[in-house]
C-alpha cells in the first residue's frame, strides 16, 4: 500500500470516528465498524482464526492486543499506573476502568432513558431492559438470560455447583454477588441510605428498587403486549402468560405450575395440609 493510500484510510477512519459512522459491517452478524482493518479483526471471532502466538506458553490470540495482554499477565508486569492513587494494572483498558471509580465518570449514555454508565458493557447490558432481548439462552431447559454472566449462574441450578464459600459460617453460593451480599449478614452493615425516608440496605441493587416505592417508575416492559412493571422478577412472571411457560414441577406427581405460590398450593393436596 503506497503512503498517499495509507494517508487517505487515515483520514476516512479519523472521519467515521468523529462523525459516529460506521459502514464497514460484518456479513455474518451484521455488526458494524468505523474501521475496515477493525472489521477483519472481528471475522476471525466467526472462523476461529488465530493468528497471534505467545512464545513463552503457547497460546494463540485473534487479535494482537490480546496476545499483548496476554503477555502482561503472564509475566506479571503491571505497567499502566494510576496516578490517582498508584494502583497498577497489567491492560490499559483495567485502568481506565479504575479511574472512572475515582472520579465517577459516566461517559456511556442511554439514548432511551439518559441513564448514565462508566462501562460500555454495563450499558449494552441496560439496553436489553428497553428492548426486552434475551440473546442468552440455557441450553437446557430453553431459558434465555440478557446477561451471559446470569446464564452462568442460572446453569448452576441444574448442576448444584456453588463455587463460592463464605469463609465466617462455611454457607456456599452459586454466585459470587450472593456470597459478598451474604457477608453482610455477619457484619451486620447496611451501606445504602434511601434519601426519601432514610430505610438502609445491604446491596445498591435493593436500595433502587425500593425507590421505585416513592417513584411509581416502571422500567420493565413487556414486548409483547407493552404492559410495564416495577421490578424485573415481575416482567420475567408475567411474560410467562405469553409463553406459557410453567417451570415449576410437583416432585410427587409431575403437574407443573407457572408460579412458584401455585405449586406451594398444589402440594397441600398429597399431604393434606389445610390452607
Amino acid at each position: 500500500m503506497t503512503n498517499y493510500s495509507l494517508i487517505m484510510n487515515k483520514l476516512i477512519t479519523r472521519k467515521n470516528i468523529d462523525t459516529g459512522e460506521q459502514p464497514y459491517q460484518c456479513d455474518i452478524c451484521g455488526k458494524s465498524f468505523s474501521e475496515n482493518s477493525v472489521l477483519t479483526s472481528h471475522k476471525r471471532i466467526h472462523t476461529g482464526e488465530k493468528l497471534y502466538h505467545c512464545n513463552i506458553c503457547g497460546t494463540s490470540f485473534s487479535q494482537n492486543c490480546h496476545l499483548t495482554k496476554h503477555k502482561h499477565t503472564y509475566k506479571g508486569e503491571k505497567p499502566y499506573c494510576c496516578d490517582i492513587c498508584g494502583k497498577s494494572f497489567s491492560q490499559s483498558g483495567n485502568l481506565t476502568r479504575h479511574r472512572r471509580t475515582q472520579t465517577g465518570e459516566k461517559p456511556y449514555l442511554c439514548n432511551t432513558c439518559g441513564k448514565s454508565f462508566s462501562e460500555d458493557g454495563h450499558l449494552k447490558i441496560h439496553k436489553c431492559i428497553h428492548t426486552g432481548e434475551t440473546p442468552y439462552q440455557c441450553d437446557i431447559c430453553g431459558k434465555s438470560f440478557s446477561e451471559s454472566n446470569n446464564l452462568k449462574a442460572h446453569k448452576r441450578i441444574h448442576t448444584g455447583e456453588k463455587p463460592y464459600q463464605c469463609d465466617t459460617c462455611g454457607k456456599s453460593f452459586s454466585c459470587n454477588s450472593n456470597l459478598t451480599s451474604h457477608k453482610l449478614i455477619h457484619t451486620g452493615e447496611k451501606s445504602y441510605h434511601c434519601n426519601i425516608c432514610g430505610k438502609s440496605f445491604i446491596r445498591h441493587c435493593e436500595l433502587t428498587t425500593h425507590k421505585r416505592v416513592h417513584t411509581r417508575k416502571k422500567p420493565y416492559q413487556c414486548n409483547i403486549c407493552g404492559e410495564s412493571f416495577s421490578y424485573r422478577a415481575s416482567i420475567s412472571i408475567h411474560k410467562r402468560i405469553h409463553t406459557g411457560e410453567k417451570p415449576y414441577q410437583c416432585d410427587i406427581c409431575g403437574k407443573s405450575f407457572s408460579y412458584r405460590a401455585s405449586i406451594t398450593i398444589h402440594k397441600r393436596v398429597h399431604t393434606g395440609e389445610k390452607p
